[in-house]
């Protein structure tokens, strides 16, 4: 099992390229299976869990092939299988969103439920509501959703709370049901708006994306097109974390900064010297770091994958900050990591005290899951000593390359085998 080893004290400088969102190749690569053409995404991440996808795409009939780093083909000319088994769902929860493409295409399919996970319950019961409304049968039992509909009606869907995965699900599964569906209390994100995109290149008919209220006119069949996803907003909001802890110079390219709008306002709050540099980012220096509260919120408030990233950069700030965890009920188990590192942390129900500013010291930790890797690195850059981060393949499942991007602007990390 691999473990990433980081000497802390180096101060960064130079261009840090931002990949692809992982969460928006996610659901651009289950579209493939609502048309028989290929289609063609750039920009796709080469992180862990666009391999399980990939894998699970195959195991459903599709081909798909990367080339040059950051391209995939894909093509879903027949669907040889409509179940997504346990043994890959399990891996990553995202492979629901094969669900609604396997049913509108194919009129049934069987999808395993992903089971728990470790920052909190992630259910998928708006998903099933929905469907049912747009006139499926939907069945759970043996650890499996199976879902059948001759085709799928438009309806009005209103979800009782705001749900990313669902959005999307819903939204590939209304661009082939006859009539109009309005979807109702919609998720916000960029990656929704990004899908939305691609569905319309793909001869898809939706209106309203990145609004709390998206309308889709379904059509009978849908075509292959070629789409570049979007950039991850929060790898970009990591790397700002990180230049400004280690009071660095950091330029970050091909990112999108009105995606960041929260995250840097607070950032800029505390102290982080942040500008938009002709369409790019640019941090420099965070040495008086200052405590600054924040409340994760659904977007466009500060996004909950930012709010351990954003903890360890207020183990650096002087006073005291409360952080509020509104989306997820179990996502503070990096914090006692960073305490073994000496960071003074209080947890209180939702909240979390970050009493700063803390002298960090190398130790080994262990990751709980992808964002708290994250933080343990962030943590490892400015600590004292030597430490040992394990369990990293939560890591490698978000974030491209993370060790080779920051040791190319001067961290002193390294992936032990």
């Amino acid at each position: 099992m691999d473990k990433l080893k980081i000497t802390g004290g180096a101060r960064l400088q130079g261009q840090v390229r931002i990949s692809g969102a992982k969460n928006s190749a996610l659901p651009a690569m289950a579209a493939s299976l609502l048309t028989a053409d290929e289609l063609v995404l750039e920009n796709i991440p080469m992180v862990n869990d666009i391999l399980t996808t990939r894998r699970l795409l195959k195991e459903l009939g599709a081909e798909v092939e990367f080339s040059g780093g950051s391209s995939a083909r894909l093509k879903a000319a027949t669907i040889g299988s409509h179940e997504a088994p346990y043994e890959l769902v399990k891996t990553m929860r995202a492979s629901v969103l094969v669900l609604g493409p396997l049913l509108a295409r194919t009129g049934k399919a069987r999808v395993s439920l992903p089971g728990g996970c470790a920052i909190g319950a992630r259910p998928i019961d708006l998903h099933i509501k929905g469907f049912e409304k747009l006139g499926a049968t939907v069945t759970t039992e043996y650890g499996y959703v199976e879902a059948t509909a001759k085709r799928l009606q438009g309806a009005n869907i209103v979800f009782e709370k705001i749900t990313v995965t669902g959005t999307e699900n819903l939204m590939m599964a209304a661009a082939l049901a006859e009539g109009q569906t309005t979807l109702i209390n919609a998720a916000l994100e960029p990656e929704i708006t990004d899908l939305a995109d691609l569905l319309n290149k793909m001869g898809a008919k939706i209106s309203g994306a990145g609004t709390s209220t998206i309308t889709i006119e379904g059509v009978s069949s849908l075509h292959g097109a070629s789409h570049s996803i979007i950039p991850d907003r929060i790898e970009a909001g990591t790397f700002l974390a990180a230049g400004a802890m280690t009071d660095s110079d950091l330029e970050l390219t091909a990112c999108t900064p009105g995606h960041l709008t929260s995250i840097i306002e607070k950032m800029r709050a505390a102290g982080a010297n942040i500008e938009e540099v002709s369409g790019n980012l640019r941090v420099r220096g965070g040495r008086w770091l200052r405590s600054t509260d924040i409340s994760t919120h659904e977007y466009p408030g500060f996004a909950t994958d930012m709010q351990a990233q954003y903890m360890a950069l207020m183990t650096q700030a002087n006073g005291i900050t409360l952080i509020t965890e509104n989306i997820f009920e179990n996502r503070f188990m990096h914090a006692s990591e960073l305490v073994r590192m000496g960071a003074n942390i209080r947890i209180d129900g939702s909240r979390a005290v970050v009493a700063g500013k803390s002298r960090l010291t190398g130790a080994k930790v262990i990751a709980s899951d992808l964002r708290a890797s994250a933080s343990l690195v962030l943590a490892g850059l400015i600590a004292e000593g030597e430490t040992i981060i394990d369990r990293i393949y939560h890591l490698d499942r978000g974030y491209e390359k993370i060790e080779e991007k920051l040791r190319a602007v001067g961290a002193q990390i390294e992936r032990l085998k």
